[in-house]
C-alpha cells in the first residue's frame, strides 16, 4: 500500500509539472510579438497619450 502511495503522489507531481509547462508555454505564444509590432503599439500609445492632453506640463 505504501508504494501505490507513492506512486499517486509521483503522478501528481508530474501533472502539476506538465500543467506548468502548457501554461507557460501558452503565454510565450500569446506574448510572442515582433519588433515591427511592439513599435507599432508604442507609437499608438504615444499618439493617444498626446491627443489626450498627457504631455508633461510642468511649470
Amino acid at each position: 500500500m505504501r508504494n501505490l502511495w507513492k506512486w499517486v503522489g509521483l503522478a501528481g507531481a508530474v501533472g502539476v509539472t506538465t500543467g506548468g509547462v502548457l501554461i507557460a508555454r501558452d503565454q510565450r505564444q500569446r506574448n510572442a510579438y515582433s519588433a515591427d509590432e511592439i513599435r507599432e503599439r508604442l507609437h499608438r500609445r504615444f499618439e493617444a497619450s498626446d491627443t489626450a492632453g498627457g504631455g508633461d506640463e510642468r511649470s
